[in-house]
């Protein structure tokens, strides 16, 4: 039997465990600390060659190695930037697990990417193994190479080219190739390397305890090296995202704007922040299609990966004047109970405001979401009250909407959220993807595309 002293002692239990978790993230999460850990990167540059080193793990069946280098390569030139190059195995079951979705969606997004960004187009091919395996021992010898990047390059393009065989053929006799027992072994040298820098993925740049995924974040690297060494040249890296939105865009018929989301992500929260408005701009009807966070369907998130979500997060909120890092995270019941609330608030018109006030509780108040203490208020905030809260509580019916919304996004290819799609085109994933969803809501109402290049 639970007595009532029992119960507070959980409650004062619950109100403690939280408080800590805010803190410790709160911490982490803050801009002291990345900058402590900045200024000991410097002093011990400093102490040492005074060169600034980045690594670049790459992957030679990723699509994202050859849009990103060119970028990082040029970075490295202006700034006198040293490059470390490894190569590296595609992540691992318990970082991807959804890999053939993940490469599938990748070779398509990298496509979009060299279209938007000027580069050469990437090729459609789906390497197999044995093409991978040659690849990176071609990779391997071109470590050694005059030219290493724009070898690396070479490589990448040849193992996702329709021609694959011929396209490696040509640069095994051009730079050669090492051997099986080598190649091995300096792929699972890079890949000990970056999980000992603490990631996971192809495609990626660590410099000075921070890491920056593909193309889509060098520019945070080139701010900081702007920042210790200010040029007074344009910026090399692009910002892809929104601009200014239009006022009072109209169409003969609403485009359907789908927003699949989850409330474990953070990611959503910031695309959450901004959607409203993206909508509201062209005019669409914004439908909220919420489903079970990953781990919750059974998909693990390692530790890394968590971190890395979490600080990446954190700038690009900041970035975009959104409030980031007091985090309870609502894994379990929290989440349960949230779209449970959120299920009665869609039909009440009232979805998107209470997934906005649940987000920010979780991840950037750093309340308990498991609580009737911590749910209702932030329900009250968004316009719902107690009677709703408690009738949606004992509702299970919202169960069968998340599922069918998980089919639904499997059948766009895709498996992670936030996650769009625009009438009936194809689906993009990432809050990192919201100006890639305003060139199709423009498309759907004929309007020009917008130039994502010309500041």
């Amino acid at each position: 039997m639970i007595t009532s002293s029992g119960v507070s002692h959980a409650i004062t239990y619950s109100c403690a465990m939280s408080a800590l978790r805010r803190l410790v993230t709160a911490g982490l999460t803050s801009d002291g600390l990345r900058n402590v850990r900045r200024a000991r990167h410097r002093l011990v540059r400093r102490m040492g060659s005074g060169t600034m080193v980045a690594d670049f793990f790459f992957q030679v069946d990723d699509p994202y190695g050859p849009v990103s280098l060119p970028f990082l390569a040029a970075l490295a030139e202006r700034h006198r930037l040293t490059l470390r190059l490894h190569l590296v195995p595609a992540p691992d079951a318990a970082a991807a697990p959804e890999i053939d979705r993940l490469a599938d969606y990748g070779r398509r997004d990298a496509r979009m990417l060299a279209q938007t960004l000027g580069l050469e187009p990437i090729g459609s091919g789906h390497p197999t193994p044995a093409q991978i395996t040659r690849a990176q021992a071609i990779a391997a010898a071109a470590l050694a190479s005059e030219k290493p990047v724009d070898a690396l390059i070479a490589v990448a393009r040849a193992c996702l080219a329709d021609n694959a065989d011929q396209a490696l053929d040509a640069l095994a006799r051009k730079n050669g190739a090492i051997d099986e027992a080598a190649t091995a072994a300096r792929v699972a040298q890079g890949a000990a390397t970056r999980q000992k820098l603490g990631h996971y993925l192809g495609s990626t740049t660590y410099c000075e305890g921070e890491f920056y995924w593909g193309v889509d974040r060098l520019h945070y690297l080139e701010a900081r090296l702007r920042a210790e060494q200010p040029t007074g040249e344009a910026s090399l890296c692009p910002i892809l995202d929104l601009r200014s939105l239009p006022v009072g865009v109209a169409g003969t018929a609403k485009p359907r704007l789908d927003f699949y989301l989850s409330f474990r992500s953070p990611y959503t929260m910031v695309a959450a922040e901004r959607i409203g408005a993206l909508a509201e701009a062209y005019d669409a009807d914004l439908r909220l299609k919420f489903v079970l966070p990953m781990v919750m369907r059974g998909l693990p998130v390692p530790g890394a990966k968590r971190m890395y979500i979490t600080l990446d997060t954190k700038r690009e909120a900041a970035r975009n004047g959104i409030g980031f890092g007091k985090i309870v995270d609502p894994v379990g019941l929290g989440v349960e109970r949230g779209l449970a609330v959120l299920h009665h608030a869609i039909a009440r018109g009232r979805g998107l405001v209470f997934a906005r006030s649940f987000l920010r509780a979780a991840f950037a108040e750093g309340t308990d979401m498991t609580t009737d203490a911590g749910l209702l208020p932030i329900a009250a905030r968004a316009g719902i009250d107690a009677d709703t809260v408690r009738t949606a509580l004992v509702d299970p019916s919202w169960r069968d909407v998340a599922e069918a919304n998980r089919a639904d996004l499997f059948a766009l290819g895709l498996w992670g959220v936030p996650s769009f799609q625009v009438d009936d085109r194809p689906g993009w994933w990432g809050q990192d993807r919201l100006w890639r969803i305003e060139d199709d809501l423009r498309n759907a109402l004929h309007l020009p595309p917008i130039d994502r290049i010309t500041p």
